[in-house]
């Protein structure tokens, strides 16, 4: 198989005994809030130990070009990161359609199959250049058995946090219970063996693999059983915003873990992270006052509806606070008709992609409305920004317990109605009259708004010191490049057999 690099020469297997750097492939998934963060990994293992390690981003083209400009950065930088591109899977999607977030609704299966028939690229390519360390998404389980075949090391990247993965293991179990209650509207499952304190979720707000069968309910067993017999985990997460969990994941789910993040720090950022964005929002944002602005933005490929973009949008124009809202590009029945004159001036519509963590860390921006992607949810932990939350699909329900009941840095939009991600089990819309009472609501000084405002500038400090030479997060990925070189010079430690 050949493939080719970012300078545009050939890769072949002879590369794999040059020069003394640790060799590292990182394989992310077709969706951005995976393969940003690991791309943000490999920049800082390469920045972590220069001239030791070399970083490479296994990646189909258009995807190759979305993480282009930190490659760039990194590599401006004197960082040994390096583009590996593949051909993306032909399964019936458009030219330069190669992520979820790109792709129609609808087609978005499309996606997930590309994932699966993959494999068999991902095994050519892998025993052509024989990397020394493999660090692989968690769909790709295949590549434990490769690493195993090469005799090196296989690390699962999670860019989703420790919190709700135990969630989602430990109700797995208990599946079979879910199912038979999932019949009774309004049923409520508490979530077992969880360290601290007790946490409860409507079946209705469980991702649906929980629930009924799909291609994750048939494949978790073996996700889970090739990741205990690879090499370690590693998690975008920092252990001070996930402390008991990250005791109990380090015991149960991984023979090595590795807390790294948040991986996505401005100082290392760029306002083109993950694309070509709208920076004229910047500027906006700083003709407002400190803290007077909510961020508004439900992730890349999340899809609402003409009737629920409606709602919001009148909602926020009710609240009357100024706001920053990214929407699709490909929504063009987001508002109503005029909507946009009446909050000129107080609102700003961006379309397309955002640049998030340099929206967040501006000074003007006081909340963040948000899904509760991961990814969302580090990011203003990290920026010390309270959230509102309104979760829309999979772990984003469980997310939402951490940031309202165990971080407490965040509030509700909505407690009224019933929420989840299936059909014909969620109200239709949460109304705009909700929407600006939760917004207005979240903005106004007050006991509920000073509490939010103390943990997320705690959690912000942490973070910080997490990163900073000697934090946890510093150490784990020292300890994570020491214990990669150290199996390169000695052999891998015994593997656990793998049980599929």
């Amino acid at each position: 198989m050949v493939t080719t690099r970012d300078d545009g020469d050939t890769a072949t297997a002879s590369d794999a005994g040059a020069g003394r750097r640790l060799r590292v492939f990182f394989l992310p998934s077709f969706a951005r809030g995976h393969l940003i963060p690991q791309t943000d990994l490999a920049c800082l293992m390469a920045a972590a130990r220069p001239g030791e390690v070399e970083a490479t981003m296994v990646v189909t083209p258009a995807n190759a070009a979305l993480i282009a400009p930190t490659v760039a950065l990194a590599a401006a930088a004197g960082h040994a990161v390096r583009v590996l591109r593949h051909p993306f899977p032909d399964v019936g999607l458009g030219d330069g359609v190669e992520c979820l977030a790109t792709a129609p609704a609808q087609d978005a299966w499309r996606v997930y199959r590309a994932m699966e028939l993959v494999q068999t690229s991902h095994e050519s390519l892998l025993r052509e250049h024989r990397p020394d360390a493999i660090v692989s998404d968690v769909p790709f389980w295949w590549t434990t058995v490769v690493a195993a075949e090469l005799g090196v090391p296989r690390l699962t990247f999670h860019p989703v946090g420790v919190f709700p993965q135990l969630a989602m293991n430990n109700l797995f179990k208990m599946r079979a219970d879910i199912i038979r209650m999932s019949s009774a509207p309004g049923t409520v499952v508490s979530v077992p063996s969880l360290p601290g304190k007790e946490i409860t979720i409507p079946v209705s707000e469980l991702p649906s693999f929980l629930v009924q069968d799909d291609h994750l309910s048939k494949s978790w067993e073996q996700i889970k059983a090739f990741q205990l017999a690879g090499f370690g985990v590693i998690v975008n997460t920092f252990v001070d915003l996930e402390l008991p969990y990250c005791e109990e994941f380090s015991r149960v789910d991984a023979r090595r873990a590795y807390f790294v993040g948040p991986l996505a720090q401005p100082s290392c950022s760029t306002v083109h992270r993950g694309g070509d964005s709208d920076v004229d929002c910047l500027s906006w944002l700083s003709t407002k006052p400190s803290r007077s602005v909510v961020f508004v933005c439900f992730g890349s490929w999340a899809h609402f509806s003409a009737t629920q973009s409606r709602e919001l949008a009148l909602g926020l124009e009710a609240s009357n606070q100024p706001f920053l809202w990214v929407v699709r590009s490909d929504n063009s029945q987001w508002a109503p008709e005029g909507w946009e004159q009446r909050v000129a001036g107080r609102g700003m519509v961006v379309r397309g992609w955002a640049p998030q963590v340099a929206v967040l860390g501006h000074p003007s921006v006081g909340a963040f409305l948000t899904h509760c992607g991961w990814n969302s949810v580090l990011e203003a932990a990290s920026a010390g920004v309270p959230v509102l939350t309104w979760p829309l699909v999979f772990e984003q329900f469980i997310n939402e317990r951490l940031v309202t009941g165990v971080a407490a840095f965040g509030a509700r939009v909505w407690e009224g109605g019933t929420r989840g991600e299936r059909a014909g089990e969620a109200e239709t819309a949460v109304p705009a009259v909700a929407i600006a009472r939760a917004v207005a609501g979240f903005m106004e000084r007050g006991a509920q708004r000073d509490g939010v405002e103390a943990s997320a500038r705690d959690l912000a400090g942490r973070a910080r010191a997490a990163v900073d030479e000697n934090g946890s997060s510093w150490r784990d990925i020292h300890r994570l490049i020491d214990d990669l070189v150290q199996a390169r010079a000695s052999g891998l430690p015994e593997e656990r057999p793998i049980k599929a």
